[in-house]
């Protein structure tokens, strides 16, 4: 075997560790299978290699310092280089390492953890969380809710209650289960999804699906009702749930006008079916709130978190089993037939107890509520006077804007010419990472972020817009 390409790990990872970017992005071509990359094209050009990180930044290989308007992925609410979340890591890992959570085993952090979420998460018109439900991730979390709601309406003596409606353009996880809930159809177009049972309905999108003169709180009562719509059309009698994000978070940061949520509840209300708040990147402080249904006032029975519970230091998602279903569960259900090796996992849970600790302490919610939340709003509607922009919202800790080719008739870009990438591209370049989804740009901060942080991320916006613009002037897809 030759094994002189081979990159010895050092014992410990210092921060000024000098690395060969050119050795890791070899070694990544030849070995690292990358999700949702395209390996041929990632092997041509290399990987970025991030190397360490700190605060709302992070450096890449080449001593590259970028700020982080992404939080990883959703998740480093909390911020890099936190000790105490590494500390209660390690503490966690002297202690109790692992062990697993099936027959009738426990173990304290988990224990804790669960009392803690459950303390969090408000009631509403006496809907309560008592329980919660343990996993590694957002995908296994809405796998297991499949599992919860379809079990649940057999307990009841309703098994074709099997169907589960989603929206278009969600993002549920990429596991069988997950990527059928979720509404992408470049996912749906590999591995023959959705599975049986799962149907779509069109996502609230006032910006792409409004009609013209139609106001926001009229189109959001419309596209409410499309749930309405799909159900009488699939048989009120075979539907099992509504699953969908508060705020769609990957398809774009697409925020549903005030109306939208309230009648989405009636109708759930009326046909007596479950709802399910999938809130892994919208928990944990994002909207303001430790759960983002109460910012909207809806009535959930399960509520899908990952991510920010442990500011993504440590893989952990769960389910928050509301009272409705889990007395159905427990008083009718014997064994749940279901589970992960590392549901309840001591680490991650400790670690999330050290950082909900934390961001209680920092009051992070109410930063994003009070503070942080409406200046970034503040600042972020002035990109809607640029030449690109069409449009440019905030809700909570997170926004979008729209790209488009014309701002007077609201025309968009050639899908073909991947305006959205090309702006990415720019930020990269300029110490900035922020999201494209086709021609919408998105950012989602650390809630840790100052005011002049954001300060200093609009001025790196704006610049990247413009080198965007001055490319597409250049090669004539501008006047």
């Amino acid at each position: 075997m030759n094994t002189s390409n081979i990159i010895a790990p050092p014992a410990l990872v210092k921060r000024d560790q000098k690395h060969d970017t050119k050795a890791i992005q070899k070694l990544d071509s030849a070995h690292y299978f990358h999700p949702f990359t395209d390996l041929g094209d990632s092997a041509q050009h290399g990987s970025r290699v991030i190397t360490r990180a700190d605060n709302i930044y992070v450096w890449d290989s080449e001593g590259n310092k970028i700020l982080d308007a992404m939080s990883g992925l959703w998740c480093v609410n909390a911020g890099y280089g936190r000790k105490e979340l590494a500390d209660a890591a390690y503490q966690q890992m002297m202690t109790l390492p692992f062990y697993n959570s099936f027959f009738q085993t426990t173990n304290v952090p988990a224990v804790q953890l669960a009392a803690k979420l459950s303390s969090l998460a408000p009631s509403v018109d006496g809907r309560k969380f008592d329980h919660v439900f343990f996993s590694s991730s957002g995908s296994e979390s809405n796998d297991t809710n499949v599992r919860m709601v379809r079990r649940y309406w057999d307990l009841l003596e309703q098994p074709q209650r099997k169907i589960i409606i989603s929206r278009q353009n969600a993002y549920h996880g990429s596991t069988m289960a997950g990527a059928s809930l979720g509404g992408m159809s470049g996912m749906h177009a590999q591995g023959d999804l959705p599975i049986p049972n799962i149907a779509h309905i069109e996502q609230p999108y006032y910006f792409e699906n409004g009609q013209p003169g139609e106001s926001k709180a009229d189109f959001g009562l419309r596209a409410a009702r499309w749930l309405e719509e799909k159900i009488l059309e699939l048989g009120a009698d075979k539907v099992a749930a509504f699953i969908a994000e508060p705020v769609q978070g990957a398809g774009g940061v697409i925020v549903p006008p005030d109306t939208y949520w309230p009648e989405i509840q009636r109708i759930v209300d009326k046909y007596g079916i479950l709802l399910i708040s999938d809130e892994v990147i919208y928990a944990f402080g994002r909207l303001g709130h430790w759960f983002a249904y109460e910012k909207y006032g809806y009535k959930p029975d399960l509520v899908t978190f990952a991510k920010a519970v442990t500011s993504g230091y440590i893989p952990l998602g769960g389910v928050m089993v509301g009272d409705r279903v889990a007395k159905v569960l427990i008083e009718k259900g014997g064994e749940f037939n279901h589970g992960y090796t590392y549901s309840g996992h001591p680490v991650a849970c400790a670690v999330a107890l050290a950082n909900l600790e934390l961001m209680e302490r920092e009051n992070l919610p109410g930063r994003v509520k009070d503070d942080i939340g409406p200046y970034l709003a503040e600042r972020f509607e002035e990109l809607d006077a640029h030449p690109l922009v069409g449009l440019a919202e905030t809700v909570g800790f997170s926004a979008g804007l729209v790209l488009v080719k014309n701002k007077a008739t609201q025309e968009m870009f050639d899908p073909a010419l991947g305006v959205g990438m090309m702006c990415r591209n720019h930020c990269f370049n300029n110490g900035l990472i922020m999201r494209a989804v086709g021609d919408r740009m998105i950012i989602a901060p650390p809630l840790v972020m100052t005011r002049a942080q954001i300060d200093d991320m609009m001025v790196l916006i704006r610049r990247c817009l413009d080198a965007t613009l001055d490319d597409l002037r250049a090669d004539g897809k501008l006047a």
